[in-house]
Order: C-alpha cells, then structure tokens, then sequence
C-alpha cells in the first residue's frame, strides 16, 4: 500500500459570500491560483459550519474532498484560517468519511419527502402546543407518547451542533451510534434521550397531528405538517473531508466534552 502523501495541485476555492470570507478567497486565488469544481482535486470551503453543510451536500457522492478554513461565525467543521503552505497542510491532511441520514416524511396530505441531512434531522412543532410523537426503532415501539417541542436524530458529525444546544451526547467521529434528543420534553419527565445502533430504523409518528401540527428538517429542507418521518444512515452515500492532523474533529471532539 502507498503511503506516501496525496498531491493536491488543482483547488477550486468556495467562500461564503462575507467580506471576510471573499477576501480570503482572492488572495488565496492570486497565490495558488482556482480551477472550475469539474476539475479540482479538492474543495476549499472559506466560511463557517453552514459553508460547509453546503459544500458537502452539493459534492456528495463526487468524490472530491473538502477542506475547511474558518472564515464565519460558527467553525467547528473547519481548520484553522492560514494562508501559508496550502498544498502541504492539504498534502498532510487526515481524511474522514461521513454518511449522511436520510429522512423519509409523509405529510397530512399523504406526499412522501425524501431529503439527506449530515448534522441531523429534526422535528419541531408548529405552533403554541407542544407535540405530541410515538418513537419506534426498528419497527419496535420504544416511546409510546413523548409531549416534547421537538426531537432530533443526530450523526456523530452532527453531534456537536443542534445536538450539543439540545443537552444531547457529544458522540465519536468513529462511533456507530446516532444521538435521539428531546428538544425540552415535557413528558415522560425523566426521559434524556437515547443512543441508538446505527444500523437502526428510528420512525418517529406525530400523534395528533391535527391539532399539534410538526414540522421536520434535515439540515436545511423543511416539511410542513407531517405524520410520519424515518431516518436511517445512508452507508452508500458518503462525503469526503480533510483536517489538519493537530486540528481533525475527533480531537474537536473531545475538546468540546471538557469544555465548562
């Protein structure tokens, strides 16, 4: 086997549209120069975390990687902004693939939805009542009637985000597991979520639907007033990602879990 590093030479830079960000991404041009997306090696993304949401839907499955510099607000995906040896710091890179979730919806009017979410997928009421939602895994009901504003399933890549606000677990990178969180349960009380296989079906059946109207997001595709949604990891699908080896996301990871 060849271990020797890959060679990097054609990057299509991405910026988020901030000053900042496109700033970034003309002087980065003037010194290593830009090619279109069909022809790069890689993908440098300037911005924060939504960039890079972006970024890895719209490459999914091109086999191309992508490489984060913290240019936004939120950078918990992204290395280290320096505009210094490019092509080295990409050469030396840690790679790591992801799989995304896939959310299958049914709306009241009976359209089925189909949508991948890296981070998660999330349910949310509508209005001024809470939701009232029947969780099953694997086809099992394990939640008879969870009175809650909402709950998420998240990826371990995702686990820090919407995840981490929610007071769910912060998972591995490597972990096999998805993150089910309640968004402020009302009842059953005591109830914190749970860690499930990821290998696992979790449907999730709005009870009252009616009157206690849901919403459900992966990532950024919303549907309005569902009944039903499942999610699964999607193994034949994957995004590829690069970070430095002083700064890759397990180490983010578990920084984060010790932070107070």
């Amino acid at each position: 086997m060849n271990d020797s590093p890959r060679r990097f030479e054609r990057i299509a830079f991405m910026a988020s549209g901030t000053p900042e960000a496109e700033a970034a991404r003309a002087r980065l041009i003037q010194r290593y120069g830009d090619v279109s997306e069909d022809a790069a090696d890689v993908i440098v993304a300037l911005g924060g975390d939504g960039l890079m949401l972006q970024t890895l839907h719209h490459f999914r499955d091109k086999g191309v990687p992508i490489y984060g510099m913290h240019r936004g607000s939120v950078g918990f995906l992204m290395n280290t902004y320096r505009e210094d040896d490019l092509r080295a710091r990409l050469a030396n890179a840690t790679h790591v693939v992801i799989h995304p979730l896939m959310m299958e919806a049914v709306d009241a009017a009976g359209v089925r939805y189909s949508a991948p979410a890296i981070n998660e997928v999330s349910l949310l009421r509508q209005t001024y009542q809470a939701a009232k939602l029947r969780i099953s895994i694997d086809g099992k009901v394990r939640l008879e009637e969870l009175i809650c504003d909402g709950v998420l399933v998240a990826t371990p890549a995702g686990s820090t985000a919407y995840n981490l606000s929610a007071h769910g677990p912060i998972l591995p990178l490597g972990a096999a597991l998805l993150a089910l969180t309640p968004i402020s349960p009302f009842r059953p009380r005591r109830w914190r979520g749970a860690l499930v296989p990821d290998r696992a079906t979790i449907q999730i059946e709005i009870l009252e639907a009616n009157k206690r109207p849901v919403s459900a997001v992966a990532d950024h595709k919303e549907v309005r007033d569902i009944i039903e949604v499942t999610a699964r990891l999607d193994k034949t699908s994957s995004m590829d990602m690069l970070f430095d080896p002083d700064h890759g996301l397990d180490e983010r990871i578990l920084r984060e879990q010790f932070i107070y």
